[in-house]
């Protein structure tokens, strides 16, 4: 078996929450008093556009809440959606570690807007650790279009024979298993610890 040197993992479902997921949309519009259908629909109409880097967040809380005269304002609204990011501590630890013991090479590939994005990388001090962010909203097309991945690897300049790619959706693994990569289907942290020492990564 190749020494693995470089690790790629996602963000939202593996390092952290996936924080503005369809649960936190729910609770918005509770909180917000906000037609959560008609949340939804906008919400689904739009994403993209803001996760690939041509919408600012205001603009996006524009189309989806804001289009309209409302009883809060858009700090309101963005505290929530921050605030709804968090860390699965065990996860970070593990990768954290791995890189330690091994000199890994780590890198994120990610569907997040930037702003959110931006948050959570400083709040959870993920640039402490991940080498680089290969986010939708930097390189401006997201998963599963495999040329986010291979943008990921030229940047890297990781032999794909020695690559991992950790994601909590399936779907994603196979798009970075059709680009070469090694993938592992993130399930819970147990789980993942033994596919990682499988390819030789124990901590």
């Amino acid at each position: 078996m190749q020494k693995i040197t470089t690790l790629f993992t996602d963000i939202g479902g593996v390092l952290l929450t996936n924080g503005w997921d369809r649960q936190a949309r729910g609770e918005a519009a509770v909180l917000f008093n906000l037609d959560s259908v008609d949340l939804e629909e906008r919400h689904h109409l739009t994403f993209d556009t803001y996760e690939v880097g041509k919408l600012t967040l205001d603009e996006y809380l524009e189309r989806i809440v804001f289009f309209e005269e409302r009883s809060f304002s858009y700090d309101d609204f963005k505290h929530f959606m921050f605030k709804k990011s968090l860390p699965f501590n065990d996860m970070i630890a593990l990768i954290c570690d791995l890189k330690k013991k091994y000199n890994l090479k780590v890198a994120v590939i990610s569907n997040e807007g930037r702003e959110l994005n931006q948050y959570r990388i400083n709040t959870f001090k993920l640039n402490e650790f991940v080498d680089f962010f290969v986010s939708s909203s930097f390189v401006h097309f997201r998963k599963p279009d495999a040329d986010i991945f291979k943008v990921a690897i030229d940047i890297s300049q990781s032999d794909v024979s020695t690559s991992l790619y950790i994601d909590d959706r399936m779907l994603f693994v196979q798009v970075a298993e059709g680009c070469g990569l090694k993938g592992i289907h993130h399930t819970s942290y147990e789980d993942t610890k033994e596919q990682l020492a499988a390819f030789g990564l124990e901590v």
